[in-house]
């Protein structure tokens, strides 16, 4: 008792890390001069038992780990929250749900404390009836899909291998690319294919909220058909109430005078495009005093004096403009103006679609996809579409044809390899 008072007096007040004590822990024991007083004393020291401080040195040695191990954090799907909306809310129903879904779903508990978090953080519920009208509309968009892959034609009907898309069933984590419902303008698809949440277009929708947030300016680059223009306007889809979008078009071979045009036009200024260049500024200013996110996709085109108008555009007084600049060399494009580049709150590259989630997008995107293995899906893209989303919508739409026009065809390798000759150059 007396050994152990003096410790308590010793160590009265001190309080150390489990990082801090583990790594001096293990220099001890490179050194060879460990031993169990200095893991007691290490479990004073930390306000834990000394098996804990044991199991702590045992993770480091074998994980290389001093933090404690994370703890994965459960996220709803967007399907979820439209299962939810259409249940009204009710957190129960949404697990009763799930469980006749099928897969490992979480405890009610913690259904009911995620919904609690996501609210507070002010995730809002779908009103029941905007919910059911578009989970209708999606349903009637998907049958029109079907009808037109079944592909009847004089003659008779052409089979495929290609089984009817399984109803979708909420997720209980959010890990997955959700489908979004519907075409956007300036976005071409295949006949029955639809929009994807990936990562990356996620990032893109984070980077254009906190440009709008600070009204700064967000740099969108990648390679040609990576998505950057499907993901801008996904971000853009609904945005906060007050806020304008405009997409300004960059000429081809763009001058000062030729993107000024452009800009009255985009912004849909009434009369004539004035016979002067401070007319003409002055209007635009006006119609960009009200919030307004100004997007200019093929941003690389624009050679200095373009990038030097739109600056000035956006550092116009009154102006409450937040700029996106999207395209394929747009950072490099800016590197050319460092006064407007070093302005820029984020920069924001699109990469190549992640082999982890290429199936569960592809999958996403279209239907004709699902009959196809992940293991065939992961060959198709290191064979052909190399994580490029423009070349799977293009793959997409030959696949579909060849299934129309040809009877009794089945989706395999064969037929692949020669759609894959279609997609790409010869090298």
């Amino acid at each position: 008792m007396g050994e152990s008072g003096a410790w308590g007096e010793i160590t009265a007040g001190l309080r150390v890390s489990r990082p801090v004590l583990v790594a001096r822990l293990l220099e001890l024991d490179a050194a060879g001069v460990l031993t169990a007083a200095h893991v007691r004393a290490g479990a004073q020291v930390g306000g834990v038992n000394v098996r804990t401080v044991w199991r702590w040195l045992d993770a480091a040695r074998t994980e290389g780990r001093l933090e404690r191990r994370p703890r994965a954090r459960l996220e709803l799907s967007e399907q979820a929250w439209e299962a939810l909306a259409q249940a009204g809310g009710n957190v129960a129903a949404l697990h009763r749900h799930l469980k006749e879904a099928g897969g490992e779903v979480p405890s009610l508990a913690s259904l009911h404390r995620v919904v609690r978090r996501d609210v507070e953080a002010g995730r809002v519920l779908p009103d029941r009836t905007v919910a059911r009208r578009e989970r209708d509309e999606q349903q009637t968009r998907q049958a029109l899909a079907d009808l037109a892959l079944a592909g009847v034609r004089e003659g008779g009907a052409v089979t495929t291998s290609a089984p009817p898309p399984p109803r979708l069933v909420p997720e209980a984590a959010g890990g997955l690319p959700v489908g979004e419902s519907g075409a956007l303008a300036g976005v071409a698809l295949p006949a029955g294919a639809r929009l994807v949440r990936t990562s990356s277009v996620q990032a893109v929708a984070e980077a254009v909220g906190q440009a709008m947030a600070v009204q700064g300016a967000v740099c969108v680059f990648g390679d040609a058909g990576r998505g950057k223009t499907a993901a801008v306007r996904m971000a853009l889809r609904e945005v906060l109430p007050g806020w304008k979008v405009t997409w300004v078009p960059v000429p081809v071979r763009p001058s000062v005078a030729g993107m000024r045009r452009a800009v009255f036009d985009a912004l849909a200024l009434p009369g004539r495009f004035p016979h002067t260049s401070a007319r003409a500024d002055a209007a635009a200013a006006e119609a960009l005093r009200e919030a307004r996110v100004l997007v200019v996709d093929e941003a690389q085109r624009l050679p200095v004096p373009c990038l030097e108008y739109v600056q000035s555009l956006w550092d116009h007084p009154g102006t409450q403009v937040t700029l996106v600049l999207c395209g394929a060399g747009s950072e490099r494009a800016l590197a050319r103006l460092p006064q407007l580049a070093s302005r820029v709150v984020a920069w924001q590259e699109v990469p190549r679609l992640a082999g982890a989630e290429v199936a569960a997008a592809v999958t996403g995107f279209h239907p004709l996809w699902r009959a196809v293995s992940a293991a065939d899906l992961t060959w198709i893209d290191r064979s052909c579409a190399h994580g490029t989303f423009r070349t799977w919508a293009a793959l997409t739409a030959h696949l579909q044809n060849a299934l129309l026009t040809t009877a009794d065809t089945s989706v395999d390798r064969a037929l692949l390899r020669r759609l894959f000759k279609r997609v790409a150059p010869p090298l």
